[in-house]
């Protein structure tokens, strides 16, 4: 091993927005003081519960990526494991999230993009790995 990982960032339009998306999604403390970087308006910080760090950086000429569209790639993506996925659909839409279209309607996980356009899946929980 060479390196851990420190953070997540994502870019986007509005940081403080994409924060507050993710928050209600994950709790956590939007914008705790951290020596590792500044917080203004072009940059702010998610630490999760679990420890996780999701960073949120302005960018100027945010162009989202189009899922499952390889001309514009997704760049990444992040999923996110639920116990209700109908439960958690209702919360992410109500959150300004929304569902992709091309969305596999798989039993197990849906596609959705966040308020700037990234791609996430909401994947039911299991205690078993097998049915994940």
């Amino acid at each position: 091993m060479i390196a851990d990982l420190e953070c997540v960032v994502l870019d986007c339009p509005d940081p403080a927005e994409l924060a507050a998306f993710y928050q209600a999604l994950l709790g956590g403390t939007v914008d705790r003081p951290d020596k590792r970087w500044s917080l203004d308006d072009d940059w702010s910080t998610l630490h999760t519960p679990s420890g996780l760090v999701l960073a949120f950086q302005r960018a100027a000429d945010h162009r989202p990526p189009r899922w499952p569209d390889p001309a514009h790639p997704q760049q990444f993506h992040l999923d996110l494991r639920v116990a209700d996925l109908d439960a958690a659909e209702e919360h992410v839409l109500a959150r300004g999230a929304a569902k992709l279209a091309g969305d596999p309607a798989e039993p197990g996980w849906r596609v959705f993009a966040d308020p700037a356009g990234h791609p996430f899946c909401l994947l039911r929980h299991s205690s078993d790995p097998e049915d994940a």
